[in-house]
């Protein structure tokens, strides 16, 4: 149940925050005063997009905070999973919005948008104000009525959507497969040119490298052995070379040991120095002699080097891209060889999964069909209680033999509301108001499906008035028993049957247009339904009346057993 609601900068929104009740939470105000923007923050709250007009322009972020008391254990258990504390069985969902940038945490453990929504889908359900438009689209039937079965249906959808994106694949390949011989013929020889220049270079890995190494010593050979050349008359040639100075300096300190021991170090440093001159003349002696090639060898290596750059430009641009690309079209080359076991393996393994496919589209219907029939059931005791009163409903599941990632059913919903005429899609006959309830009606049954305890309602009454909207009024008072419902309306046969009855006004202050929610007292009660009730004049006619009608609500939550709180 949704305990508490916090909104910072958001739209008209400054700051205001409000404590929602039990059962029905009615939303009243006049047009414009913000009831879709408190709605818009709550969706936000759950992990919806974010408007870029939302946020206040004179404000760097806005903030939404929902409180929420949770005793579901399935939930529980996910939470767990999460690692999301939970304290005093409460859950608090924030999503701070800066910019195009939001952060999203749940019990102050930061998350992303995909979990907040995840979590969320177990905690409240809202119906938009043209959410009842989308019954006339027969695909929303399909997702109605899968909804309603998801839990016998869940493993036959994911088997369905594995066999259909696995046989899709396969089709594609055949198709794909279907080249002439003649096109075949050319492939496979150029497959065998390209096989053939790779392999007959016998490539080694990193040799290119190596290559690339040797022959640049190679090039530079020259300027190489000037430069070794002059170092090594620099440190160990016979003349002021450091190797002759060294030495020189060894026989003058050897001189005077004699008389002072404590030169032995200095002595011992300057004898290493001295050695590692050698070391030095003898390993520039030897790299040098290593840097005379033949023509022959430095021709090689160029000729080796274009050979492996060339097969770069083809095939990679490295030694192991190149072996890649010669694994790729050995495979490719041996299907074409063998290739018509290859196509009768193909048309095997496609035949195969379409046959797994055509069992999930029977599982699925045969499920769809049993869950249709209770569906219908529900739907029929809903739709009398909201005053269709000679109402034929059903769900009309259809196998077209189509074969899809849902399966392979068309799913309509197919309504008479007046005695003797049959049965006709819903939207070729539905009014808006009858839309309104139909969905009220599947939003109640599914409601009790998902055990969701808080349920939303934005303008439910669109296009109903009088009788219906009595009735609609007296179910929606009666779904507040077992569940939490939050009601934005315009009629007065609403509003009275609240068990908590919120007022969303607008005001000017500081200069700027504000919105705030309130609770009403019983005595604000009665004027908010004389306004709605009377418009631009309140009279103590008006006022009566709305009394009354406060009255009605009250008798009619005692005769069905539930006082107001």
């Amino acid at each position: 149940m949704l305990l508490h609601l916090h909104v910072k900068n958001l739209a008209l929104i400054r700051e205001t925050e409000i404590d929602f009740s039990e059962g029905l939470n009615i939303l009243t105000g006049e047009t414009g005063a913000g009831k879709s923007i408190l709605i818009g923050s709550m969706t936000i709250a759950l992990g919806g997009k974010v408007p870029k007009e939302m946020l206040r322009e004179d404000e760097k972020h806005a903030l939404v905070e929902l409180i929420f008391s949770v005793d579901q254990p399935a939930l529980c258990r996910r939470l767990l999973e999460l690692d999301i504390p939970m304290e005093d069985g409460e859950l608090i969902l924030s999503r701070r919005i800066s910019g195009s940038r939001s952060i999203c945490r749940l019990n102050g453990e930061t998350v992303s948008t995909s979990v907040l929504k995840e979590v969320s889908s177990w905690l409240m359900d809202i119906h938009g104000q043209h959410e009842h438009q989308s019954l006339l689209h027969k695909k929303k039937h399909l997702e109605i009525l899968d909804a309603y079965a998801h839990e016998e249906l869940s493993s036959v959808r994911v088997s369905l959507e594995s066999h259909y994106q696995e046989c899709q694949k396969l089709k594609k390949e055949l198709e794909q497969s279907q080249a002439d011989e003649n096109t075949r013929a050319r492939e496979q020889s150029l497959l065998e040119f390209e096989l053939r220049e790779i392999q007959e270079a016998g490539l080694k890995e990193g040799e290119d490298e190596e290559l690339e190494q040797s022959y640049r010593k190679m090039v530079n050979g020259k300027k190489i052995l000037e430069a070794l050349t002059l170092v090594q008359n620099l440190c160990c040639g016979e003349e002021c070379s450091v190797s002759e100075q060294t030495g020189r300096a060894c026989r003058e300190l050897s001189g005077i040991l004699q008389y002072d021991d404590g030169l032995d170090g200095l002595n011992s440093q300057l004898q290493e120095i001295d050695n590692q001159l050698q070391d030095l003349s003898r390993e520039l002696a030897d790299y040098m002699e290593s840097l005379e090639f033949s023509e022959q060898e430095f021709t090689e290596a160029g000729e080796r080097l274009n050979l492996i750059n060339h097969l770069k430009s083809k095939y990679g641009q490295t030694i192991q891209e190149i072996k890649k690309y010669e694994d790729e079209k050995q495979k490719r080359l041996d299907l074409l060889i063998n290739y018509e076991q290859y196509i009768e393996k193909l048309q095997i393994d496609y035949e195969k999964v379409s046959k797994k496919l055509e069992e999930d589209c029977r599982s699925a219907h045969e499920i769809r069909v049993c869950a249709a029939k209770r569906l219908t059931e529900l739907m029929l005791q809903q739709l009398r209680e909201l005053n269709f009163l000679d109402v034929q409903f059903e769900t009309a599941v259809t196998d077209t033999g189509i074969p899809t990632a849902l399966g392979s059913d068309d799913v309509e919903f197919l309504i008479s509301t007046n005695p003797g005429e049959a049965l006709k899609p819903l939207g070729k006959i539905a009014s808006g108001g009858e839309l309104s309830r139909v969905m009220l009606a599947i939003k109640t049954v599914m409601a009790d499906q998902d055990e969701i305890d808080t349920v939303i309602f934005d303008e439910i009454d669109a296009g109903i008035s009088g009788r219906t909207a009595q009735k609609v009024s007296e179910k929606l008072s009666l779904i507040g028993r077992s569940r939490q419902v939050i009601c934005i309306t315009h009629l007065a046969q609403l509003a009275s049957m609240a068990d908590s009855h919120y007022c969303i006004e607008k005001q000017a202050l500081d200069g700027s247009t504000q919105t705030h929610i309130r609770k009403l007292s019983e005595e604000e009660i009665i004027e908010e339904l004389a306004r709605i009730l009377g418009g631009a004049k309140i009279t103590e006619a008006v006022r009566k009346n709305a009394k009354e009608m406060k009255k009605l609500a009250l008798q009619f939550k005692e005769k069905t057993g539930k006082t107001c709180q």
